[in-house]
């Protein structure tokens, strides 16, 4: 991979356009959670297969994606990339239609499996747009507009997944069978439209890759899947790779489980009770959806808030493509890691309004680690960028399996001691920066 040198502009906004795209579906199947748990009858641990299916895409796919790039070329991965996250999407209407989890779980997979292959080609290439120096701060400012994606998406979440009531078995029970059919129709189709618009934006930005001028940055060289792994001998990428892992299952974790945490500590009545707090929940979602407070259920009061986790996200990546680009990256990440362990304990150990926008703001924090644990862990390899690129997209399967030890333990214990594991996730992000910090490659 070479990097690439003079008027990038018109491929960075091309390539920028991907991160909000994945940022917004990825926070559109974090809101599937609370909706598939009482439409399924789902414990916690089996609600989180929802992300399992979607981060186990990451550990199967990203290597031969990888592999794929090297061999068919940039611009036509990102439009296989784009055309099977389309397919996906598309998907979701016979699995709404049939109400069968295991089909949402295969369109999810599918879907996944996509994004994936944008992932392995994007971060690096973006990395590679300009000086070395830069790249950090480069990805971070591309992360950034992934977060706009996620800002704008609870409140697409509020209007269309979270807004109306959801009925339980027993009131289903006593319907009679057309009352029964018209409630599934509603239900499938509360689904079956955000995804179909979905896939048309898919199909969309396949048409605008294609004929946008991309420069070239993979050889073409053939990689076998034991090349990849390879680069494993260098140990801050071995370090990097388990940074990202527990990275993204820190951030998914909290993320998937935000909306029934508050509904866990009496928020919804309590935002309705407080003028103030029903007053900015109820510009949230007029501003987004059209709808007033008093049109959605307790799932849509509280979710209206979740635009502060993402929000402050991409307020974050702003931030830290500034600092990044005058502070060493590593240290900036110790700071960060520092602030979201801060932040998830004092959450846990207060309640109320206190509780709520502290695990919101933790968004703010989460904001700078992948890009910047991406960058560092790249730092300086070379031709092996490629290769040490498809591992470190591998690692994102940290989405699957935190996220489902974290509601194994909601299920058996509690909230509180159930986000420890995100507390000791950031933990291990302080260790890799000190090790970063240190380290040359």
């Amino acid at each position: 991979m070479k990097q690439v040198t003079g008027n990038f502009k018109t491929a960075f906004i091309a390539v920028t356009s991907l991160f909000f795209m994945w940022g917004f579906i990825t926070v559109l199947v974090d809101a599937l959670i609370p909706r598939l748990k009482e439409v399924f009858e789902l414990q916690y641990y089996q609600a989180s297969l929802v992300q399992f299916a979607w981060f186990m895409a990451y550990g199967l796919v990203a290597i031969p994606a990888g592999m794929l790039l090297t061999r068919i070329g940039y611009k036509k991965g990102i439009v296989v990339g784009l055309a099977t996250a389309g397919l996906g999407c598309m998907l979701f209407y016979p699995a709404a239609e049939l109400r069968v989890f295991g089909l949402f779980l295969t369109a999810l997979f599918v879907l996944a499996s996509g994004i994936t292959m944008l992932q392995v080609a994007a971060n690096p290439y973006i990395a590679v747009l300009g000086p070395p120096s830069g790249a950090a701060s480069r990805l971070n400012l591309a992360q950034a507009f992934n977060s706009l994606g996620t800002t704008i998406a609870p409140m697409v979440s509020a209007a269309y997944l979270l807004g109306d009531q959801i009925m339980g078995k027993d009131a289903i029970a006593a319907m009679d069978e057309a009352q029964k059919q018209a409630y599934y129709a509603s239900e499938a189709e509360s689904v079956q439209m955000p995804f179909l618009v979905v896939a048309g934006f898919f199909a969309l930005l396949a048409v605008f890759m294609s004929i946008s001028h991309l420069p070239k940055i993979l050889s073409g060289e053939r990689k076998t899947i034991s090349e990849y792994f390879k680069v494993l001998r260098h140990k801050r990428l071995r370090f990097g790779v388990l940074g990202i892992f527990v990275y993204v299952g820190a951030e998914v974790a909290i993320g998937s489980f935000l909306t029934n945490y508050f509904l866990n500590l009496g928020l919804a009545e309590a935002v309705l009770r407080n003028p103030t707090m029903n007053h900015l929940a109820s510009s949230i979602t007029s501003v987004f959806s059209g709808k007033s407070i008093g049109d959605l259920d307790e799932k849509g009061v509280v979710g209206a808030f979740l635009i502060f986790y993402w929000g402050s996200a991409m307020i974050g990546r702003f931030v830290g493509a500034w600092l990044t680009s005058r502070f060493r990256p590593a240290h900036v990440l110790r700071v960060f890691a520092f602030g979201a362990i801060a932040l998830v304990l004092l959450s846990i150990s207060t309640s109320g309004f206190l509780a709520m926008f502290s695990i919101l703001l933790v968004g703010f924090f989460n904001s700078i680690m992948f890009p910047t644990i991406f960058t560092l862990s790249l730092d300086g390899l070379g031709e092996e960028t490629p290769e040490a690129s498809g591992v470190l997209v591998t690692s994102i399967v940290g989405g699957a399996f935190i996220p489902m030890i974290v509601g194994v333990t909601i299920d058996s214990w509690n909230f509180g001691i159930a986000f420890f594991i995100p507390v000791v996730c950031y933990l291990t992000i302080v260790m890799f920066a000190r090790y970063a910090s240190r380290d040359r490659v």
